[in-house]
């Protein structure tokens, strides 16, 4: 049976980066089915919303929106009737619980939650750090991360790192290469959060060999031997073991779940150090 398609368009007055991550999630749950994805971002003036339907009018379908202002909204819903293309207002339902429960109605801001505030200052210098300390970069400053994560190669601590710090978390990543030694920095540390990555043998092979294909390098080397790498693993769950830092298995996990978990374990500590 082959693969349904359907047409979503997202409409949005910012960057529409919420509308995408919803309609993903949602879209997910339907196996054999495919989103053919319209994206309208910045969509501000009357002009900018006749270009929307215009191409609503030329491939109909699902349409998710986030427009506060309320004439734009409206006609917009007004063309999606016309057109019979089923619409929602994806922050409506999320704003009338919050004016139900502040007793107060919401500005018509758009972009508002892009504003150059404190949290944002902070997300770039944390990421900034990252960059900085990646792949066990300039070791004598991990003591100001928030978290370092320590694994073999090909645990993904590169891009988790950079998901953490998009959400302001510093972050270091040290990786466990065999007969170089492990950097006492690390065992050492007081502050940051260490947190050690792991995946089975047989996924830690399997992303090692794809990688030197894309290389176009040679396949057969002690780097993707199975022995080898659950050699490796295990000398990374008994470093962790010995210092009692918390070991994520990544064999199943988005970099998102990763994250979240990290996020989750560095929420606990910060709560326990206050606590003390």
């Amino acid at each position: 049976m082959g693969r349904s398609y359907f047409h979503l368009h997202l409409i949005s007055d910012a960057t529409g980066e919420t509308l995408i991550s919803v309609a993903r999630a949602a879209a997910a749950q339907y196996q054999g089915i495919s989103a053919i994805e319209h994206v309208y971002p910045l969509v501000r003036s009357e002009i900018q919303l006749d270009r929307v339907i215009d191409e609503l009018e030329s491939a109909p379908g699902l349409v998710l929106y986030t427009l506060v202002e309320p004439a734009l909204a409206e006609r917009l819903e007004k063309a999606c009737n016309e057109l019979g293309c089923p619409y929602l207002s994806v922050l409506d339902p999320v704003l009338m619980l919050f004016q139900s429960y502040l007793g107060t109605a919401s500005t018509h801001r758009p972009g508002a939650q892009h504003v150059l505030n404190a949290d944002y200052f902070k997300r770039i210098d944390a990421l900034n750090y990252t960059l900085l300390h990646d792949d066990g970069q300039m070791t004598h400053e991990l003591e100001q991360a928030d978290v370092v994560l320590v694994g073999v190669s090909r645990t993904s601590k590169t891009p988790t790192s950079i998901y953490l710090a998009n959400r302001g978390i510093k972050t270091a990543n040290i990786p466990l290469v065999p007969h170089i030694p492990f950097p006492s920095e690390v065992e050492k540390l007081k502050k940051p959060l260490v947190v050690g990555l792991v995946a089975t043998p047989e996924r830690i092979v399997q992303i090692r060999q794809n990688r030197l294909l894309a290389l176009n390098a040679e396949t057969d080397s002690p780097y993707v031997d199975k022995d080898r790498v659950t050699e490796e693993i295990a000398f990374s769950r008994k470093l962790c073991a010995r210092h009692h830092w918390p070991v994520i298995d990544v064999t199943r996990r988005s970099i998102e779940e990763t994250a979240a978990a990290i996020i989750d374990l560095h929420r606990s500590r910060q709560m326990a150090m206050l606590a003390e």
